[in-house]
């Protein structure tokens, strides 16, 4: 058995070794890719910009050389008014245009065909760039998880099948978090920041140029711009952890993100505690914080209530949480179907994080009657593996 280990560890050892190297492979891949992506949607911009305006110019040279034409006739017809060199600049005029008229249209049909290139590259470094970024969060799942199990790997494949599936689920969570987390900072704070670096270099050549009440103003912009970038930035971290958890506990945490929902939502909400409250672990607490925001959010998302109750009741071994609403409700047996086929996917994520901390969950429910979910968390079980 424990020449089959070593042989697995070595197998799995160039395995991980060469899944690192194509790792960074595809990071340099998939940053070239973003690169020339905003290379080219910059391009497109370009072009469409320009095709727009030889459109108009197109047009309107079509309506002037229609207007000398009509002159052209004109003098044409009446020689007593008109002089032989009125009609020789007649002539020249409708030309040139005509003329003008062909290579504006040649430049038309050559910047749209262009345009459409780039419209389908940059669809197609789209697209890499997507099948990039999903191929490296796969990597990074199977990197993980091989590095982390290989000192036990022989145990592992004997006797903890269910574990490792429940810990591959737990790491693909993760490095869906650091997706998510990775696109919020690039959309977001970013952009913004990359947006000051352009208008700080704006204001560079102002300076040059001594135009120092424009200078003003947009230090004036600037400003603004950084506080937007500082709030996103805010928005970001609290997304991650709510710092109050730490500094305040789960309870004064609660009863403010309570009121809170309340605000943006305007849904009457009541937060309720019972029994003795006491402190528990920092993964415990941001466990139930996660459990109660995800059934605020899903009662508020699908279920229209007017009224929601969340209570928490601390018993000497577990806590006990509910969350009841007053909204349209639905067949608890139809529970798994439901969750699929209309959004409530949150509830089976519930679900299984409550099974992961070795509690459980219950639903009670019926159409048009409202929701209440109960759960029982054991407090014990971290103090075990503590």
């Amino acid at each position: 058995m424990d020449f089959q280990a070593d042989i697995i560890d070595r197998v799995i050892k160039n395995a991980i070794q060469v899944m690192e190297n194509s790792k960074y492979q595809m990071f340099e891949i998939l940053d070239t890719a973003r690169t020339e992506l905003v290379t080219l949607n910059q391009e497109l911009q370009s072009v469409l910009k320009e095709t727009a305006e030889t459109i108009e110019k197109v047009d309107q040279l079509e309506m002037n050389y229609r207007r000398s034409r009509i002159r052209l006739t004109e003098v044409s017809r009446d020689f007593v008014r008109y002089s032989e060199e009125d009609i020789k600049q007649a002539y020249e005029k409708a030309t040139q245009l005509q003329l003008d008229v062909m290579i504006f249209r040649e430049k038309e049909m050559y910047l749209k065909a262009r345009r459409d290139d780039l419209q389908k590259r940059a669809k197609s470094v789209e697209a890499s760039v997507e099948r990039a970024e999903t191929i490296g969060s796969q990597m990074g799942v199977v990197l993980e998880y091989l590095s982390g199990e290989l000192g036990q790997v022989t145990r592992i494949i004997e006797s903890a099948k269910n574990r490792q599936f429940i810990g591959l689920k737990i790491i693909l969570a993760q490095e869906e978090e650091r997706k998510r987390i990775s696109r919020e900072i690039h959309d977001g704070p970013a952009q913004l920041l990359a947006h000051l670096v352009l208008r700080t270099e704006i204001v560079e050549r102002m300076i040059a140029k001594q135009e120092f009440k424009m200078v003003q103003d947009e230090i004036v912009d600037l400003k603004k711009q950084v506080r937007s970038s500082l709030e996103e930035m805010r928005k970001v971290i609290f997304n991650l952890r709510p710092m109050a958890l730490d500094d305040l506990g789960l309870i004064p945490t609660l009863r403010k993100y309570v009121q809170d929902f309340e605000e943006k939502t305007k849904i009457r909400s009541l937060f309720e505690t019972r029994g003795k409250e006491h402190r528990l672990s920092s993964a415990m607490e941001a466990a139930i914080y996660r459990l109660i925001q995800e059934a605020l959010t899903n009662a508020a998302k699908h279920a229209y209530p007017t009224y929601v109750l969340v209570e928490i009741t601390y018993q000497a071994q577990l806590v006990k949480i509910v969350v009841q609403d007053n909204g349209l409700g639905f067949k608890p047996e139809l529970f798994q179907q439901k969750s699929k086929d209309h959004g409530h996917f949150g509830l089976i994520g519930m679900r299984e994080r409550v099974e992961l901390l070795e509690g459980r969950m219950e639903i009670e429910s019926a159409e048009n009657q409202g929701t209440k979910i109960v759960i029982h968390i054991p407090t014990n079980v971290e103090k075990g593996k503590e």
